[in-house]
């Protein structure tokens, strides 16, 4: 697969690519949704876009108006894509955040937000003091016809402009508070148009991680649109499950973390492969879970790079066969920079990308100038963004090493955490791990590996797992301890927080 260079291209709303798409494909599938009890109801375009409009009618009613903010407090629903569709026609913008939010993290939110309404899950009884919701179940009836929510009159068109927000979305705050990341309707008709490459109607987005994140709107729900292509959605993520509701379902593209991926190849060691058209990762794969999930999957899934400020990706692997290790080269342009400078090849430095604000990298922090000052280097009418991740040069492509703070000095010899863990996944017996760094008198620092065994019954020790790095791991690599817990602290869509590993 060959990937074309990335470019913004003419300005528009995402309201106007969602319409455009209906009025091109409204006989065609747009969306499955299959709630936990397995049962899957389906939508057109035109069918959906019936809901899209009512909704619009309903928030405006309840007060949503052009600038307005949204709170969604959602797991994965139609609810949640319809009111996405109708704050964008309005002109308003919305806030999805993790569902699993504590009360307090929701007063912290609407706080710095403000919103006009809140939509929340009917299961949720604790709210802050002052919030205006509209309760919703979650399920496919939230969006028929004798729904609450498509009470409204119907809007066909609204007013929003290309500079105006659509959206603000929390980091995951792995390591600080979560910043906002404000976006454009322009950043999500330029991702839609960005990320449908190769794509065709036929094709349908399996979508399991969750949508407030970007990953499930980016790269799966934004291009599907710009393309008539449908999503089969699920409520949530099954690792058990995953192979067989994807047959199911009949989809033909993927996309998930490497976690996610480790966590299927656990639950789903023997069954009938599927034959997918294309799959995307993010994060670090071992060679031997890359092999075993391609083989799962029916094709290699191939490494990209980008965030949730980037917008659009950043790098893609574009050999064939993709390999485990290789984010890709640049479709846009980018430096790899230390201290100010451009770095040669074969050795790591941060990545910059350049492109334009509210475009094709998102506009700003929310209320943080001082953030924005250290993220942006200003280069006439566009910007560097400076995304804090490492990547290494190798032949023009890319090679991921992590975050600025995940590579650590050993002896004097850079360690990539986020590369030891990778490997570290594929011992004998292990599930998942995390690698930390430790001081040490004489090596500055030193990894240190928390295991999450696959039988808890049956573990592996640590004298086994030492030996096993010895045989797969450069001295300077190799944890100098191990240690067996039940479970990693995770992020919503798998990230790990080690600042949350008991020390």
């Amino acid at each position: 697969m060959r990937f074309r260079a990335i470019h913004a291209g003419r300005v528009s709303t995402f309201d106007e690519v969602w319409r455009r798409t209906v009025g091109e494909h409204g006989d065609r599938p747009f969306l499955l949704f299959r709630e936990e009890s397995g049962t899957t109801t389906r939508w057109t375009y035109a069918e959906f876009e019936d809901v899209v409009a009512r909704v619009a009618g309903t928030l405006a009613e309840s007060g949503v108006t052009p600038g307005s903010a949204v709170h969604l407090v959602l797991r994965n629903s139609p609810v949640f894509v319809a009111v996405w569709l109708a704050v964008a026609r309005l002109g308003a913008w919305m806030v999805p955040v993790d569902p699993a939010s504590s009360t307090r993290d929701l007063r912290s939110q609407l706080r710095r937000v403000q919103p006009v309404l809140s939509v929340v899950a009917a299961s949720r009884t604790a709210l802050p003091e002052g919030a205006v919701a509209i309760k919703v179940s979650e399920t496919a009836s939230d969006v028929d016809r004798n729904s609450p929510l498509l009470r409204g009159a119907p809007l066909a068109a609204g007013p929003a402009t290309p500079d105006a927000r659509l959206a603000v979305m929390f980091t995951s705050g792995t390591t600080s508070e979560p910043k906002g990341v404000e976006l454009t309707q322009a950043n999500y008709a330029q991702v839609a148009t960005a990320m449908a490459t190769g794509l065709r109607p036929e094709h349908r987005w399996f979508v399991t991680l969750p949508l407030f994140h970007a990953n499930a709107q980016y790269y799966c729900f934004a291009p599907a649109i710009r393309a008539g292509a449908s999503v089969a959605l699920t409520a949530s993520f099954s690792a058990s499950a995953w192979v067989p509701v994807a047959r199911e379902l009949g989809v033909t593209h993927a996309s998930l973390f490497a976690a996610p991926i480790r966590m299927i190849l656990a639950r789903c060691p023997e069954i009938e492969p599927l034959a997918l058209k294309h799959v995307w990762f993010a994060q670090s794969l071992g060679v031997e879970h890359h092999r075993a999930f391609g083989k799962l999957v029916g094709t290699l899934p191939r490494q990209l790079y980008g965030m949730t400020e980037t917008v659009a990706i950043v790098t893609a692997d574009d050999r064939n066969p993709p390999v485990h290790d290789v984010i890709g080269p640049p479709v846009r342009e980018i430096r790899l920079v230390d201290d100010g400078r451009d770095v040669p090849d074969g050795t790591p430095g941060e990545i910059w990308v350049r492109g334009e604000r509210g475009r094709d990298l998102f506009a700003g922090y929310l209320d943080a100038p001082e953030l924005n000052a250290a993220a942006f280097t200003p280069d006439g009418d566009h910007v560097w963004f400076h995304t804090g991740d490492l990547a290494v040069r190798d032949d023009g492509a890319l090679r991921f090493v992590g975050r600025v703070d995940d590579v650590i000095k050993v002896s004097g010899e850079n360690v990539s955490l986020t590369e030891v863990e990778a490997a570290a996944a594929q011992a004998p017996g292990v599930l998942e791990v995390a690698v930390v760094a430790r001081p040490d008198p004489v090596r500055d620092q030193v990894p240190v590996a928390y295991v999450v065994p696959k039988d808890k019954a049956a573990p592996p020790t640590p004298a086994e797992l030492e030996n096993w790095a010895v045989g797969n791991l450069p001295p300077a690599a190799r944890p100098r301890a191990w240690h067996l817990i039940g479970e990693l602290p995770r992020t919503s869509v798998g990230k790990v927080r080690r600042f949350r590993i008991p020390q």
